[in-house]
């Protein structure tokens, strides 16, 4: 069986270069690059990095996995990595696009830290002007320090940071409680890493040196669903990605995934998200 057709993957929209070092990041104006593509970026996603968004004027449509949202500045998008996504914005719209490496997260004091959680699962919102004029202060010191670059300058890693805890602050729809959780952390990264393994739930307790029950309490009261529900809801996720932004079909999908069987693979997917594959191949 052919592989899937990938989802256009780029380090910067367009790139495709060799693997880029840990310690990456790099701003621009929203301007420079959408300009050059009729301001509009198509879905696409970055295996290896995070990008953050900041409009200031103007108005934005964009995708996060398949999913539309209007906004108007000030706004805010954060991109995890993997996430599909694509921005088609009003002509001279202005604002910024700030890309770093995932090693960025290692900047965060600990697995409470909300840093983590603002990069890993990502998110988009208006802006109070309060914050709103911190973090396009600091996207505009970033961008003149660009200009004397300096590979892994400590001091534009140093605002880098201090711009995506801007935002986090500015996020008021975190859920303190889970993001407290070490072990709810750990597993969320396991379910990442094997997800497409089809792991039993023996796998993951055992992996956190926990019991089966005690891994359920942990989900039930931290994400209000099972163990396994988790790794569904992701494997559902990719395939909805694969399917709406890949020419591949349902059967190579579920290949793709791990599904041994294409009549069981549609199955989960009408169970997962209420329609059949086909249907999202349809629409897409």
């Amino acid at each position: 069986m052919a592989d899937p057709a990938l989802i256009p993957t780029y380090a910067l929209y367009g790139e495709t270069g060799a693997h880029v070092a840990g310690g990456f990041a790099h701003i621009e104006t929203i301007a420079a690059r959408s300009a050059l593509h009729d301001w509009e970026i198509a879905p696409h996603r970055h295996d290896d990095f995070v990008q953050v968004l900041l409009v200031r004027d103007g108005h934005v449509l964009l995708t996060l996995d398949g999913t539309e949202r209007s906004l108007d500045g000030p706004c805010r998008v954060i991109a995890p990595p993997r996430m599909v996504h694509g921005f088609r914005f009003r002509h001279g719209t202005s604002g910024y696009v700030l890309t770093l490496s995932t090693d960025f997260a290692a900047r965060a004091t600990g697995p409470a830290d909300g840093l983590l959680a603002a990069l890993a699962q990502g998110g988009a919102g208006t802006m109070d002007a309060r914050p709103a004029t911190r973090a396009f202060w600091l996207a505009e010191e970033m961008l003149e320090l660009q200009r004397e670059w300096r590979e892994r300058d400590p001091l534009f890693l140093a605002l880098a940071e201090a711009l995506v805890r801007t935002l986090t602050h500015a996020d008021r729809h975190q859920d303190a409680g889970a993001l407290a959780d070490r072990r709810l952390h750990r597993f969320r990264h396991l379910v990442e890493l094997h997800y497409r393994e089809h792991r039993p739930l023996d796998f993951y307790a055992g992996a956190l040196g926990m019991t089966r029950r005690t891994l359920s309490r942990l989900t039930a009261a931290g994400l209000d669903c099972s163990p396994m529900e988790v790794v569904h809801r992701r494997l559902a996720l990719e395939a909805r990605r694969l399917l709406r932004y890949t020419n591949a079909s349902a059967v190579q999908v579920a290949a793709e995934l791990g599904f041994d069987d294409p009549s069981y693979f549609s199955r989960f997917y009408r169970r997962m998200t209420g329609v059949r594959p086909g249907e999202d191949r349809a629409a897409s």
